[in-house]
């Protein structure tokens, strides 16, 4: 028969592991089922597929073995072969099914453990990269691409079966379909990382050009990055820049002090205390008493200096406020500096981002400052990837999860009262709450 004339993928319809996510804490993934909503989805993709083809064509379907994909594949075959309003081109008995394990979606362990700490591997798997991220009991997506591309050579075979259809069925998962496509087009890790998800039962539309015997791919795949130049430039410019993005430190334990956490209760150290205390006049007075009384000199000299060391603390520590007042004896210009978080720089580089760093955060001047200091331009651009002039910007590190769709909440899409609302889709997509499943 030769190469089919279309491949088409599916991602299955919406199953009862998209509505609750806690229910993969008792249902193994494989026997996850469909919703009702997600049964009507299915008898709706029927009739959609049925309207792509041509009365003359023959049909193979190939289906993950998991119960959501095979129920997706049967409420498809329902409408696809119902003789109602008109009758049907497609008799079932003649459309082939089969099951390819090879299809299955990415492995995420076997029972899940709780929320919370499903929760913080989602967000350690987004910031590691949830190509390479291997999922504790399962796989990562460099595994899925391995079994796919010997599902893509099979394929390939069996093109060159005189009984092969001449159109193509894939009913699979979200995230099995964009490393199916990483496949077949030479996606890079990068562009992969940045795709976003296909809805539940959209089609994926492969044609074949008869000119080259190359596939062409009639579907818009959309992407983190566009979404954010869209939004950007929705802005009004008197929008204030958006922080700079945090960076996971590794190491630590499960459900101790993490590594980041570590870093966050640490100050960085100065070569110099006057540097510290530059700003802060009866502070620094004291620090370059302490530096002077550090210097080699006599035994009389020494005590002398002592003495006007103590003195000179007990009037720092009249002006300084009692303890536990909550405020802070350093200047606003020094306060900065300090808390510039990882990426910015500062005296407390290696602690948290601007965004998380207090209450002095709500200083508007402080914010606007904050945002024009040197520190914020080359080093976080540059470790965010996009400091590559006109070259597409897909950042390095994932971009979120990347794996939910963008109709299965409600909300999604929406815009706030500032006019965009991508800060707060990226945070809700890197959660457990927006998996894959």
């Amino acid at each position: 028969m030769g190469k089919p004339r279309m491949i088409i993928l599916v991602r299955h319809a919406q199953s009862e592991g998209n509505k609750n996510r806690e229910i993969h804490q008792t249902v193994p993934d494989h026997r996850v089922k469909l919703t009702p909503d997600g049964w009507q989805q299915a008898e709706e993709a029927g009739k959609k597929l049925r309207s792509l083809l041509r009365p003359d064509d023959t049909l193979h379907f190939f289906t993950s073995p998991y119960r959501r994909t095979r129920e997706t594949t049967e409420g498809i075959l329902n409408s696809l072969t119902s003789n109602t309003p008109t009758p049907s081109p497609f008799p079932r008995h003649t459309i082939k099914v089969y099951e390819e394990p090879r299809l299955r979606e990415q492995d995420f362990g076997n029972f899940q453990p709780n929320s919370a700490e499903m929760s913080r591997m989602w967000q350690q798997r987004a910031d590691y990269g949830h190509f390479f991220y291997r999922i504790p009991n399962g796989e990562s997506a460099a595994d899925a691409y391995d079994r796919v591309s010997g599902f893509n050579e099979s394929l390939w075979r069996s093109f060159g079966e005189d009984d092969f259809a001449n159109v193509c069925v894939l009913v699979t998962h979200g995230l099995m379909t964009r490393v199916f496509l990483m496949k077949w087009y030479h996606f890079s890790v990068e562009y992969f990382e940045d795709l976003r998800n296909i809805n539940h039962c959209e089609f994926v539309v492969m044609k074949l050009n008869p000119d080259n015997g190359k596939y062409i791919l009639q579907n818009q795949l959309r992407t983190w990055s566009e979404l954010k130049r869209e939004r950007a430039n929705s802005r009004t410019t008197d929008e204030p820049a958006s922080p700079v993005p945090m960076r996971k430190r590794w190491g630590g334990c499960h459900d101790g002090v993490d590594g980041d956490d570590f870093a966050r209760r640490q100050r960085a150290r100065r070569q110099n205390t006057v540097d510290l205390f530059s700003d802060d006049d009866s502070v620094g007075a004291l620090a370059e008493a302490m530096q002077k009384a550090a210097e080699p000199r006599g035994r009389g000299e020494g005590l002398q200096a002592l003495e006007e060391e103590s003195a000179q603390s007990d009037a720092v520590n009249v002006q300084m406020e009692p303890p536990g007042s909550g405020k802070r004896f350093h200047s606003p210009e020094r306060l900065e500096i300090l808390s510039a978080g990882r990426d910015g720089g500062g005296s407390r580089s290696g602690a948290a981002s601007p965004n998380r760093s207090g209450p002095d955060d709500s200083d508007a001047e402080a914010k606007e400052r904050m945002s024009s200091l040197p520190v914020r331009g080359s080093l976080a651009l540059a470790l965010n990837g996009e400091l590559d002039g006109d070259a597409p910007k897909h950042r390095v590190r994932a971009d979120a999860l990347g794996d939910q769709s963008d109709v299965e909440d409600e909300n999604e899409g929406k815009e706030d009262d500032n006019g965009t609302n991508i800060e707060r889709l990226e945070a809700k997509d890197r959660s457990f709450e927006e998996s894959v499943r």
